[in-house]
């Protein structure tokens, strides 16, 4: 914000995940973050019309809708592979999984499978672009930011089916 002109604005709502936080900057989303365990009310009142349209959207995902993220302008801030990765990610169709080595492949890599999860763990914007949808090879789960618990979490809304890491 070096001129001012970035308006910066975070909105919070709790959900079915605990509280999420979206933050938009300059006209775009810029982040989604989760807040285990962090008490507080929603902000809904101070919301701008850009985060009121990505709540309704997160919402109606975390209900077990397919929602079209594209309508929401991102700007996601990472290294040039990282953008890449997130770009290909979004590609990803609901439902549907693509392992990490996939990715690689994907962004000319094919060796690059640890940079891509590494790619994928720094993900400001989670959910929206989709990194719960990457798998490791074989189909087992691999992390997740916010824990192997939510993205199975998330993986059931979709009705993906994945090996479970645990038997």
């Amino acid at each position: 914000m070096k001129d001012g002109s970035q308006r910066r604005q975070t909105g919070y709502r709790k959900t079915v995940l605990g509280r999420i936080g979206i933050t938009e900057e300059g006209g775009s989303i810029t982040a989604l973050f989760w807040e285990k365990g962090v008490p507080g009310a929603d902000t809904r009142a101070l919301e701008t019309s850009l985060l009121g349209r990505a709540f309704a959207l997160l919402e109606a995902y975390l209900r077990g809708e397919e929602v079209d993220w594209s309508q929401l302008p991102l700007l996601p801030r990472g290294t040039p592979f990282q953008l890449r990765v997130w770009e290909e990610l979004k590609k990803i169709p609901y439902g549907e999984t693509r392992t990490y080595g996939q990715i690689a492949a994907c962004v000319g890599n094919p060796r690059a499978a640890r940079a891509v999860g590494s790619a994928n763990k720094r993900n400001p914007i989670p959910i929206i672009i989709p990194c719960h949808r990457v798998v490791a090879a074989g189909g087992k789960l691999g992390g997740f930011l916010w824990g192997v618990e939510i993205k199975q979490k998330l993986l059931a809304l979709e009705e993906v089916e994945y090996e479970d890491t645990k038997s």
